[in-house]
């Protein structure tokens, strides 16, 4: 069914357009393979858990090397829409937009932009809560590397091309739009050292995890191995 622009004011006084015409529909980590559709549904299912297990036991195990010589620019801009080979890329849109306007309901858009979100309802599913969005309170709402990025670079990306880092950060695959201050709590740990507050989300954020690893054939530490494959047995 065709959906119906609606003009609305923001609180920062701006008009937007309202995007009536998406359907939301959350998955999980499993069904999803390639980030592009919303959230993180928990994986229930015995056989889903058991292809879970199967995954993670996919995922390399390595030494975890040192910080130095990290910075976030050495991932490119931060959501610099030039990455190449990922969902969304060079669409015009920077990364955390188009992660906002993948996940959030009731998007709301700068007036004239078909980029820039402005307000819209999220369900973070790393705490349960469900958070109304403005753009003036930016950063009550924080788009998280699922593998952080300090991680990778400890983990080999130091010596990855740029390009490779730069699709790295910017893959949907490994970015979930999620409450601020859980992403902040988090930082650069892996799952051996963090998991989301909500328990039965967990191994779906382990496989997600695992998902990224895999892709970029990115080694974990052995407990945070450990930790994932706990998660979901």
């Amino acid at each position: 069914m065709a959906g119906v622009a609606i003009v609305l004011v923001s609180l920062a006084g701006h008009a937007a357009t309202k995007d009536t015409t998406r359907v939301t529909e959350r998955a999980g980590p499993l069904e999803n393979p390639d980030g592009t559709r919303p959230g993180l549904v928990a994986i229930t299912s015995r056989m889903d858990r058991a292809a879970a297990v199967d995954l993670i036991r996919r995922v390399r195990v390595g030494r975890q090397g040192s910080k130095r010589g990290y910075t976030r620019i050495r991932f490119g801009e931060n959501w610099a829409d030039t990455a190449r080979g990922v969902p969304y890329a060079r669409n015009g849109c920077r990364t955390r937009d188009d992660l906002l306007a993948r996940d959030g309901e009731e998007v709301a858009y700068r007036r004239g932009s078909p980029c820039v979100v402005v307000a819209m309802k999220l369900r973070d599913p790393y705490t349960g809560r469900t958070i109304r969005w403005r753009k003036r309170d930016a950063d009550r709402v924080q788009v998280d590397h699922v593998v952080p990025l300090s991680y990778e670079w400890r983990m080999g990306a130091s010596r990855w091309s740029m390009a490779k880092r730069v699709r790295i950060a910017n893959d949907p695959l490994n970015l979930i739009p999620v409450y601020g201050p859980a992403n902040e709590d988090k930082g650069g740990a892996g799952p051996a050292s963090w998991l989301p507050p909500v328990r039965k989300v967990r191994c779906a954020y382990v496989t997600r995890f695992a998902q990224v690893a895999v892709k970029y054939d990115l080694p974990v530490t052995r407990s945070d191995k450990s930790a994932m494959l706990a998660q979901c047995r």
